[in-house]
């Protein structure tokens, strides 16, 4: 972990430092002043680079953070907080983002089950649809930008009622034909994580990845229970307990919805953020290929050999009994 930053301490000769208000594995958050925008408050999330890498492998993971923050400052959408600035200093990156002021949703779920009661379906909706329309407008980037780190404590209720997902600490730009150095090392938070995240592959991580763990956070949201990760479900089909069996009130079809988008293989999600919306409105209905029974079980949809694979050998079985059969005669 590295050294925190002191708080008085200035950044850029333009941000000074008031307090830590997040840390993560490669770095901290903090809450700043802008020197030049008397009243403005922002967050710098800092990054520290793996000071293991070779210094040709570093150059290149700082030259992709670069390329990385240059287009996460080009969006601009109302539930995302805006990037205004980047730059480095000694071996760390630092990403400047208007401050978002509010409790995050991990917060309201807490006092939700202190109080021996669940955050109102239709609150969570209304929240929901929020961030489908954020993760919308990132797929639909060129090329798409995957956030990979959707969870409760990373989508911030403002005063005003509105929503922001914060935080862009493992954001992947999908270059096509690109080869990745992960600029920040990490997979997500293990509860909300797909499969196919795991292992430092970027090259199968797309928007299904997100559509995931955007479920996963529903899951958690809606139960107060946390979601069984995807590793442990792989292991044990039965291990995921279906949501309306912790909450009786959840709809049907914002149950189905969840374990569509929650399915282990990403083929058996949802297309896009979208389709799972309006499943979670109820204005379509999730497929019944990914649903659990009452005893939490569901069949991944993990094959050893492809169709093509398992004809093959099922040819070559019936030559080789044939050419036995040739033989022994």
């Amino acid at each position: 972990m590295p050294q925190s930053l002191l708080n008085g301490e200035i950044l850029r000769d333009r941000y000074v430092v008031r307090e830590q208000i997040g840390q993560g594995g490669t770095g901290n958050i903090y809450l700043a002043d802008d020197i030049r925008l008397q009243g403005r408050l922002c967050a710098v999330k800092e990054v520290e680079h793996n000071q293991a890498l070779p210094q040709e492998v570093f150059d290149q993971a700082r030259e992709q953070f670069f390329r990385e923050a240059s287009v996460l400052a080009r969006l601009d959408h109302p539930n995302l907080p805006k990037v205004s600035d980047f730059f480095s200093e000694g071996p760390r990156d630092y990403l400047v983002m208007d401050y978002v002021p509010g409790k995050d949703l991990r917060q309201l779920m807490q006092e939700a089950r202190r109080s021996n009661t669940f955050l109102p379906e239709k609150e969570v909706l209304r929240w929901a649809s929020q961030i489908a329309d954020a993760l919308d407008y990132l797929h639909h980037q060129d090329p798409p930008i995957i956030h990979r780190d959707i969870k409760p404590s990373n989508i911030k209720l403002t005063p005003s009622g509105l929503v922001k997902l914060v935080d862009f600490g493992l954001v992947k730009i999908m270059a096509p034909g690109e080869v990745t150095i992960t600029v920040i090392q990490g997979q997500g938070t293990a509860l909300y994580t797909p499969l196919e995240q795991y292992g430092g592959d970027d090259t199968h991580t797309d928007i299904k990845a997100d559509i995931f763990s955007f479920g996963a956070t529903l899951y958690h949201l809606l139960t107060n229970e946390p979601p069984a990760e995807a590793r442990k479900r792989f292991l044990n089909s039965r291990s995921l307990t279906p949501p309306v069996d912790i909450n009786p009130r959840l709809s049907s079809h914002v149950e189905k919805a969840i374990l569509w988008a929650m399915s282990l293989h990403p083929d058996d999600r949802p297309p896009d953020v979208d389709t799972f919306c309006k499943a979670l409105l109820g204005k379509i209905d999730a497929p019944v290929q990914f649903q659990a029974d009452r005893y939490g079980f569901e069949t991944p949809r993990f094959s050893i050999f492809s169709p093509e694979q398992i004809a093959g050998y099922i040819a070559f079985g019936l030559f080789l009994v044939g050419f036995i059969a040739t033989v022994i005669r």
